[in-house]
């Protein structure tokens, strides 16, 4: 087990590497000056210059790429100049100095994703911690009605091979599959928050936290997790619906299944017992990249909806060319892609212990 974390440990940073070099390059060749964009109608060359030399957009490309590594790793190195960027400034960072050598610190901090270009020198970092816990509580929400709900039609859907049950289920998550999430989101938001909104009480738009009528107090709104979490988990609930199915009923192929009938056991111990566990490898591998793409930012849905969550977080930034919260969420998806893949390897091992981790 350590070997194969430290193992994948080594390839998360390289790919994270990757991740870093291209969206750093391919941002930074966008049109545009990002002093600018933070100034916006009050720039004038003095202040621009100020900008500039602050953020380091006075450096040639490849230094400014540096000065990006730097603020990202978790061991960076510090000038004492208070004119250089790399000067190590208190409301910047937060750090443990480990060791000096002539003009250089080293430290060890979190990683810095900059601020906000359109935020008032807000923190990525903030941006990111106030959006993330509302897609990821939509995320799980998704999920488990996508897991609940298609395991138990996929279940029946082998069980009644051929039937018009099974033919009926088939068409339904067929239809799921091929309707695109922002169509499904419209058509939700507008039938049960608009039209039928007098018998569902739902909204076609909202948060997770509102302010009361007198804007005083946040309240949480529960009800405005419903539809977004079913239009978001209808794409997966399809799919697992077909895995499990197609999964079940080649399980039910197997020697030690017609032992168990053999045996004596009924339907249902056999499907409680043996049949399920097995059959899971499929649903998880794809469970698990749905849930990552979920967390990344339910882009659509959310905007849709008014979910204030990191996927319309990154619309409101590509609309404005915020830059470093754009970097920073690409940066998150990422990160959040790799801990899930590593999570669901040991997942495997315990839904099948014929898988190793090496």
């Amino acid at each position: 087990m350590i070997s194969y974390l430290l193992n994948k440990t080594f390839y998360a940073l390289l790919t994270l590497f990757g991740v870093v070099t291209v969206i750093f390059f391919l941002f930074n060749v966008l049109p545009g000056d990002p002093a600018q964009m933070m100034l916006g109608q009050n720039e004038d060359s003095e202040q621009l210059a100020i900008v500039k030399k602050k953020y380091g957009f006075d450096k040639p490309i490849a230094t400014q790429y540096l000065y990006y590594l730097n603020d990202l790793s978790l061991v960076s190195f510090h000038s004492n100049n208070e004119d250089d960027y790399t000067f190590l400034k208190n409301d910047k960072y937060s750090e443990v100095s480990l060791f000096t050598i002539g003009n250089t610190i080293t430290v060890l901090k979190l990683p810095y994703l900059r601020e906000s270009f359109t935020k008032q020198g807000k923190k990525v970092s903030s941006v990111l911690r106030e959006t993330i816990p509302n897609t990821f509580v939509l995320a799980v929400s998704a999920i488990l009605i996508a897991l609940l709900l298609g395991i138990s039609l996929g279940v029946v859907s082998a069980l009644k091979k051929d039937s018009f049950i099974d033919k009926s289920i088939q068409i339904l998550s067929t239809i799921g599959m091929s309707v695109p999430s922002f169509f499904s989101a419209i058509l939700f938001a507008w039938l049960f928050g608009f039209v039928l909104h007098e018998y569902t009480n739902l909204e076609m738009t909202g948060s997770l936290y509102e302010l009361d009528d007198f804007g005083e107090k946040v309240n949480i709104k529960w009800k405005n997790l419903i539809l977004p979490a079913i239009v978001l988990g209808i794409r997966p609930l399809a799919v697992v619906i077909q895995l499990m199915r197609n999964s079940l009923l080649e399980v039910f192929n197997q020697d030690y299944i017609r032992t168990a009938r053999a045996k004596g056991l009924s339907e249902f111990q056999i499907i409680k017992k043996h049949a399920i566990k097995n059959a899971l490898n499929p649903v998880v591998t794809a469970i698990s990249g749905w849930f990552a793409s979920m967390l990344a930012g339910a882009v659509f849905v959310e905007y849709i909806f008014g979910w204030n969550g990191l996927g319309k977080e990154i619309v409101n930034a590509l609309n404005t060319l915020d830059l470093p919260v754009i970097m920073g969420s690409v940066l998150i998806i990422a990160l959040l892609f790799i801990i899930i893949n590593i999570f669901v390897d040991i997942i495997y091992t315990w839904l099948d212990p014929k898988v190793k981790l090496e």
